[in-house]
């Protein structure tokens, strides 16, 4: 987590708390429920911002729901030197004179993953799969992925629990993998294994096909393009879990500010 920052000198004048007000504001575009968004600018001598020049911002999230079903516990990010449009300040907007960019990092809780699963946009991937290799097996019938529950292990690995449901009933299944980060922006869950331990041994042979099946679907699944915000594309450089958190470092490229395009 980004910390320390301390708060503008007491010297700061009217346009730079106005800018904190404004950058607060924009950010909280962003998201569709906060709990706290802290920004705090740096911009000495503070006479440089009538120019448009900002030595850097950062900002801290907490309790954050983006597109309404992704809980996101922290976010923080600091961004490089900020050449802005002054002008556009007075009129409650921000807008960049260039692009520019932050160091990043988002922290999710095993409950908000979890979640996560829960929603439209994850469980159309999971539902009525119709994939051959899976039809095969259910008698030409699509095949459904539900009761989706995923903990955090040490050493970035997961544990997956889920149901399939076929014709002549629901087979459990269950698998272990790695996370990796793949081209910055797509979570790759590597060496899936399967664990026949949790399933009744008259079912393992299936549940085996069909938690495979749904390792590769999830592994197809989670690209952050799919999840980009207002002007703003995420890049992972490193992730691990600690504890039941999981802790995405990278940075992100601001092109424009929230509802400023």
């Amino acid at each position: 987590m980004i910390g320390g920052f301390t708060a503008p000198p007491t010297g700061t004048d009217f346009g730079e708390r106005m800018l904190n007000k404004v950058v607060s504001q924009s950010i909280r575009h962003l998201f569709s429920q906060s709990e706290s968004v802290d920004v705090s600018i740096r911009c000495s001598p503070s006479s440089k911002l009538l120019q448009g020049s900002i030595d850097n911002f950062k900002m801290n999230g907490r309790s954050l729901v983006i597109r309404k079903d992704f809980w996101v516990k922290e976010m923080s990010f600091e961004t490089d030197a900020v050449s802005i449009d002054f002008s556009s300040v007075l009129g409650g907007k921000i807008r960049l004179r260039q692009p520019t960019q932050a160091i990043a990092q988002v922290v999710l809780t095993e409950e908000g993953i979890n979640h996560a699963f829960s929603s439209e946009l994850v469980k159309k991937r999971l539902l009525n799969v119709d994939t051959p290799e899976l039809t095969n097996l259910s008698g030409g019938e699509p095949v459904s992925f539900t009761d989706v529950n995923l903990q955090l292990l040490p050493d970035s690995k997961i544990q997956i629990f889920a149901k399939t449901e076929l014709p002549n009933g629901t087979v459990p299944i269950s698998l272990t993998a790695t996370l990796a980060v793949e081209r910055r922006r797509r979570i790759s869950f590597q060496q899936p294994q399967f664990n026949e331990a949790v399933v009744p041994e008259e079912l393992r042979g299936i549940s085996r096909v069909m938690t495979m099946a749904f390792a590769e679907i999830l592994d197809n699944m989670v690209d952050l393009d799919r999840f980009d915000l207002d002007g703003v594309t995420m890049r992972i450089n490193r992730l691990e879990t600690q504890g039941k958190t999981l802790v995405f470092s990278g940075y992100a490229q601001i092109e424009h500010f929230p509802g400023n395009g």
